[in-house]
Parts: C-alpha cells; sequence; structure tokens
C-alpha cells in the first residue's frame, strides 16, 4: 500500500462465546499479548501491530497531517501567543516557608520554589526541565516534608503510569541514590519525616498496596501497610488536612471505604466504616473528630456527617448538614474553625462556609449566566484563609484569597493573556435542550458576538458524560481559535455528569447509559433548531469515555455532524468488559454492568458498543487519536474501531487513526506539545466546516 491509499488491517479469525452469543472479532489480534510489558517498554510491541499502526500514522500525515501543517502552526502559535510563558503560581505558605511552582519562557515544564513565608529571594528546588530530559515525562508533583528538610518528588517516563519517586536533600540539592520504582504515584510522608507511604500496582496494573519506606532501607524490604483484595478496588493513600491522619482510601465508582494511620507515631490502620455497596464518604479530621461527606442513608447529593476518631463507625455518625435534595456537595475542606463545602445547585457552583464554633454559614457565588468555582488551603490547617479560583468562558480564570472570620477578598492574581483577551467580544449562553424523555439538559455556549446565529454558523459540540464528572464552565485558551473564527463552541453537560445532582449521574449509567448518547444527540438538535448551526455542520469531540460517546453517536445519527474527534476513545466497551485481567475492568463493572457475570449487562452493552455497532452506512469525517503506552484506553481500542470501520462503512469520508508511540492517556507530556495536538485536532474540526484560513 502508498501512503494516499488507506491502511488495511488483516482480518484474522478470532470467536468468542459468552451467554450462549458467539461473536466473531477479526480484529483481536491488534491487543498485543504482552500488553504489560509494552506499558513500559514500548519497544517489545509485536512488530505486526507496530507496522499497522504506523501505516495509519503514515496515512494520516501524507493525508492530512502534511497538508494542514501550516494552519496547524498558525492555531498553535495562536494558543502559544495567550499563555504567559514566564507565569508563576501563587506562593502557599507553611510553617517558616512559602512554596510555588512558577513556569519559565519557552519551557515545557515547572520548577518548583520556595521562599521565607515573608518573601525574599526564591530558592530553586526541583527544576522538571532538567529532569525530563528528551523523553517523555509526566510529573506527579513534589511534597516537601513537615521538617523542610527533604523533597519527594515522582515522575513518569514512558506514559504507563508507573511511577519512580526520588528525594531529595533541600540542604545540599543532592537526590538520594536510593528510588521507590513502579509505584502507583500515590505517596505521602510520615510526619517525622523519616518515611514514605506510597500505593504499588498488581501485575494487571491496579493500585492495591501501601507499603511504608524508610529512608535508608532498601524498597525490596519495605513492609506491606495494606493490601487490597477485590480487583474491583483501586487504593490511594493521602492525609487529613490537621496532619494528624494518614489516610488509605480503597475504591471503585461508588463505593469507598477509608482507614486511618496515625501519621505521627505509625502503627497499624484502623477502619472508619466497613464498606457497603453503594455508600462512599471521605474524611477530614478536627479536634479528634472526623467530618465526612457521605451519600448514606438514601443522601443521594451527599450530606455532612461527624463522628469520634476513636469511635468513628457509622453507628457513630450525626448529621452536621442534612441531605438536601438538588444540592449537591462536590467537596469538603475542614480547617482549625470552618467547614468549607463545595456545592452545585441548579448547574452552578458556590462555596458555603460554616463556622464549626456557631453553626453560622455564609454563601459566596457569582452572578454570571455560566461559570466555574473551585476550592482549596494549600498546606496549613491553622488558618483563616481559603483560595478561590474562579472564571467562565468569556472571564480569564481569577484567583482570591478569602478571609473566613472578616470576610475580606483579596485579588491575587487574574489569568493574564499576553496577545489580548476582551471578555467583550464575546457572548456565553447557558440554554437547554429537551431529552427523549423530557429531561432539560443544559447546553453551556461560547461564541463571538457578531457570529450570526441564523443556522450559518458552524459548531464545535464537546461532551463526556460518565463517572460523575461534571464539564465546568471555564475559560479557555484554546477554544478562542474556534470561535474567533465564527465557530460556536458548545459544550453538553449530559447525564452521567453530576451538573444536575448525583441524579443526573446515575440516570448516565449501567442501565441508563444510553440517556447519554441521545441526550447529546437532543444537544445538537437543539443548536439546528434554535439557528446557532446547521446539519452537517457540527464537529463532535469527546475522549476517552467521552470517545465512547463519539462512537455511539457516530453510529446512532451519523447525518448529524460534520466530523467527529475521538481522542483516546473507549469504543470497545464489551471487550473490555469482558476481559478481567485489564487495569480498569473490574472497577469498572458498577459504572458499565459486567458482562461476564450478567446476560442482561452483555446485551446492553453489546446494542452501544461502538465497536460492535459499526454499520455499512455513510459516516462523517472521523479523527481518532491512541496512546501506545495508555493503561486505561489501550491502543488497540481506537485501532480495532478504526480498522473495523475501513471495513465495514460507506462513502468516501476522510478516516484517520494517529497513535501516539511514546505516550499515554494524558498525551504529550510538555505544555507546548500538549499545545500542539489541540492544534491537531482544531485544525481538523475547522477542515470539516470549511474554515481552513
Amino acid at each position: 500500500m502508498t501512503k494516499t491509499t488507506p491502511p488495511t488491517a488483516a482480518r484474522k479469525p478470532h470467536a468468542v462465546t459468552h451467554h450462549g452469543i458467539r461473536r466473531e472479532d477479526p480484529f483481536h489480534w491488534l491487543r498485543a499479548d504482552n500488553w504489560q510489558e509494552v506499558m513500559q517498554k514500548p519497544e517489545t510491541l509485536n512488530p505486526e501491530i507496530r507496522a499497522y499502526l504506523e501505516a495509519e500514522n503514515d496515512f494520516y500525515e501524507a493525508q492530512f497531517g502534511g497538508p494542514t501543517a501550516t494552519l496547524q502552526d498558525k492555531i498553535y502559535k495562536e494558543i502559544r501567543g495567550r499563555i504567559k510563558e514566564d507565569d508563576s503560581g501563587i506562593p502557599s505558605p507553611d510553617g517558616p516557608f512559602a512554596y510555588n511552582s512558577r513556569m519559565l519562557e519557552g519551557k515545557q515544564y515547572p520548577q518548583m520554589v520556595r521562599t521565607l513565608r515573608e518573601g525574599g529571594p526564591e530558592t530553586v528546588l526541583l527544576d522538571c526541565n532538567v529532569e525530563a530530559g528528551e523523553g517523555y515525562f509526566g510529573f506527579a508533583g513534589a511534597e516537601h516534608d513537615r521538617s523542610h528538610r527533604f523533597l519527594a518528588w515522582a515522575a513518569d517516563r514512558a506514559g504507563s503510569e508507573y511511577y519512580e519517586i526520588v528525594v531529595r536533600d533541600l540542604e545540599t540539592g543532592i537526590d538520594s541514590p536510593e528510588t521507590i520504582k513502579d509505584t502507583a504515584g500515590s505517596y505521602v510522608w510520615s510526619n517525622d519525616s523519616s518515611a514514605l507511604y506510597y500505593t504499588e500496582y498488581d501485575e494487571n496494573h491496579r493500585p492495591f498496596r501501601v507499603r511504608l519506606h524508610r529512608i535508608g532501607t532498601d524498597q525490596a524490604d519495605d513492609p506491606i501497610i495494606y493490601e487490597e483484595k477485590d480487583p474491583g478496588f483501586f487504593v490511594g493513600v493521602g492525609r487529613t488536612q490537621s496532619d494528624k491522619f494518614i489516610v488509605i482510601d480503597a475504591h471503585d465508582h461508588q463505593t469507598s471505604e477509608c482507614w486511618l494511620i496515625d501519621a505521627e507515631h505509625g502503627g497499624e490502620p484502623r477502619v472508619v466504616a466497613p464498606r457497603v455497596p453503594e455508600r462512599e464518604y471521605d474524611i477530614e479530621e478536627r479536634e479528634g473528630l472526623l467530618y465526612i461527606r457521605t451519600n448514606a442513608d438514601g443522601a443521594e447529593d451527599f450530606k455532612v456527617v461527624t463522628a469520634p476518631v476513636e469511635a468513628p463507625g457509622a453507628e457513630n455518625w450525626t448529621d452536621l448538614v442534612p441531605h438536601r435534595q438538588g444540592v449537591l456537595i462536590l467537596d469538603t475542606i475542614v480547617i482549625r474553625n470552618h467547614l468549607l463545602r463545595l456545592e452545585r445547585f441548579e448547574g452552578l457552583p458556590r462555596i458555603v462556609v460554616r463556622d464549626l464554633r456557631t453553626g453560622r454559614e455564609e454563601t459566596v457565588g457569582f452572578e454570571e449566566e455560566a461559570y466555574s468555582l473551585g476550592m482549596s488551603v494549600g498546606y496549613e490547617f491553622d488558618t483563616t484563609v481559603f483560595r478561590l479560583t474562579y472564571s467562565s468562558p468569556t472571564t480569564p480564570s481569577r484567583t482570591y484569597d478569602v478571609d473566613v472570620e472578616t470576610g475580606a477578598r483579596t485579588l491575587l492574581k487574574e489569568q493574564e493573556v499576553p496577545s489580548g483577551h476582551n471578555p467583550d467580544d464575546y457572548e456565553t449562553r447557558r440554554l437547554f435542550a429537551t431529552a427523549p424523555d423530557g429531561e432539560q439538559v443544559p447546553v453551556t455556549l461560547l461564541y463571538r458576538k457578531g457570529t450570526p446565529l441564523d443556522g450559518t454558523a458552524p459548531a464545535l459540540l464537546y461532551g463526556y458524560g460518565a463517572y460523575g464528572m461534571s464539564m465546568p464552565a471555564a475559560f479557555s485558551i484554546s477554544a478562542l481559535s474556534l470561535v474567533d473564527r465564527g465557530m460556536v463552541h458548545a459544550t453538553a453537560h449530559i447525564r452521567g455528569g453530576m451538573e444536575k445532582g448525583y441524579r443526573w449521574y446515575r440516570l448516565g449509567r449501567r442501565e441508563h447509559k444510553t440517556n447519554t448518547f441521545t441526550d447529546f444527540i437532543a444537544a445538537a438538535e437543539m443548536l439546528i433548531n434554535e439557528g446557532y448551526t446547521a446539519k452537517g455542520r457540527i464537529v463532535a469531540q469527546g475522549g476517552s469515555a467521552g470517545g465512547m460517546l463519539m462512537g455511539a453517536i457516530a453510529n446512532m445519527r451519523p447525518d448529524l455532524w460534520g466530523g467527529i474527534l475521538a481522542q483516546v476513545p473507549f469504543v470497545d466497551v464489551l471487550n473490555t468488559m469482558l476481559d478481567a485481567t485489564l487495569p480498569l475492568t473490574p472497577p469498572e463493572w458498577p459504572e458499565w454492568g459486567n458482562p461476564l457475570a450478567s446476560a442482561e449487562d452483555y446485551n446492553r452493552i453489546a446494542a452501544y458498543a461502538p465497536y460492535e455497532q459499526v454499520a455499512a452506512q455513510d459516516y462523517p469525517p472521523i479523527f481518532a487519536l491512541a496512546g501506545l503506552t495508555d493503561p486505561r484506553v489501550t491502543y488497540w481500542e481506537p485501532a480495532k474501531w478504526v480498522a473495523k470501520l475501513r471495513a465495514t462503512k460507506t462513502g468516501e469520508a476522510p478516516l484517520y487513526l494517529k497513535t501516539n508511540m511514546g505516550a499515554g492517556h494524558a498525551g504529550a507530556s510538555g505544555r507546548f506539545d500538549r499545545l500542539k495536538e489541540t492544534a491537531e485536532a482544531y485544525a481538523f474540526a475547522l477542515h470539516c466546516v470549511g474554515l481552513t484560513d
């Protein structure tokens, strides 16, 4: 074949039978038998599989990548021009110091720095640009110890999410020769600075165990502190804001269980409340009392309860913030005298501050039609200040310190757009689409004022709709490259997320999964009916579980779309849920169903799985992106999907697969390399609707 001829994947006999149903899968061979090894050593990939992926890459480059290189470069420079390259974060105080990160002009990765608390010259603790070298560098953050003498930092150098933890002596600036290899990237210091608690993977790349590494000892001797026996549960390790406890968290998507270790003295972990199916909880601590955010007792949108540290079981839970239907408690933080909670009410976020001494509450909100809101408190517990971050599709990010005692709000930083940005040039709207069952689906729009709203404008419609993840109505420096060219940028807040409470999530998973797809289609039809765009002028975009959405809506309504951008798309969902050896499969069964155990789940998933439902019909232009070392959506899912589409679809619309042969789920690791990937995707979207400058 030549680079102008689409690659053709070989068809090889492969059949499986479940629940008496036999299915042929002629492209099964694209799944490498040694996939665990490939995650860490990409060079071990079967040569025949590599040849196919590289043929697809060559075809993409010849047919699209090369011909649109000028447009891609123009978009890349536009987006990069909106970034303040020599940007600094905001110092976060901790004891005698204040810690910060900053980016340098022209550099891909951050520096970690600190000053004395009252200010003064910066000391560079870690320069990731030096550590990264030339290859992939997935930085998992850095954590200093309580003595401020040591810095633990972790990096993944293949994109496979295996992290090596390194300890640096901040007095000498020298890294210890001892490293903690092949960790799952979650780690915390003991309070006495003598040891690190960290997580590690099982043979199927699931974080399942916590070990304790004492500085100066061999990793092989690290004792096991906790080991999870259920392959459906992932394990993480963290700490309470009060620094009193190390917290081990075992969870799937609907059930959680926490264990506490005395951060000062160590010892055996003890369970807070044994797991109960579909009960979730997380914890903070203050003065011997646990503050627990939970959905226990039917509190679908969550409530906050308290329990004594010494008797933390659910039988001792007492309501502090009762459940209110429709008011979703997303997150809680406890500081010395206050409980902060981030809520979502009527689709918009707000922060509620509760004085734990008096019970008095204050609410922080904003007046825009759509916006995003976040909160954090840095390192310290004994503080009266929390940090609030606000943005909207038209308004660049603003960060404030809020004093909970006085109510004073101090603007610390406003996102700079060096190439210029006038919010008054743009319009943000929050509209609603009516789903087939009558539900009202929120849709956030951004467009440039003066864009014709008579059905002639093209649109990009983004969606996700899984795991309860909500899509924020936030400022995007990238989206401006579309709207400045006359596109309408729309985000559909479809079921499967939690934009309208936990119920919105429940109605987009398992037996209700197809609501996610029909909500997205309803959003597209609303945009057409309201004159924002036209049929065949909408480019749909989604990644990961949102890539499943892309595959489903391509099968269901191929006529609606001008193009489809499917980034690391989870399109082979039936085969993945049938393969219990894959990293995410057992933890994902509560989300999608278990087709191994249930014929009902099997038939339901098979009825919408994008790979299974590929049909002999005309499809719109499709651009699929994959990562060879991706442990979340394995490379063979988009590869098999594209191979089947090539063998089955009718029509002449282009179909491209590009596999990043040196990266995983998140794509390229450097900030500018990621912008190039965005520019590539946007060039495809613009090309699909004829806006190629």
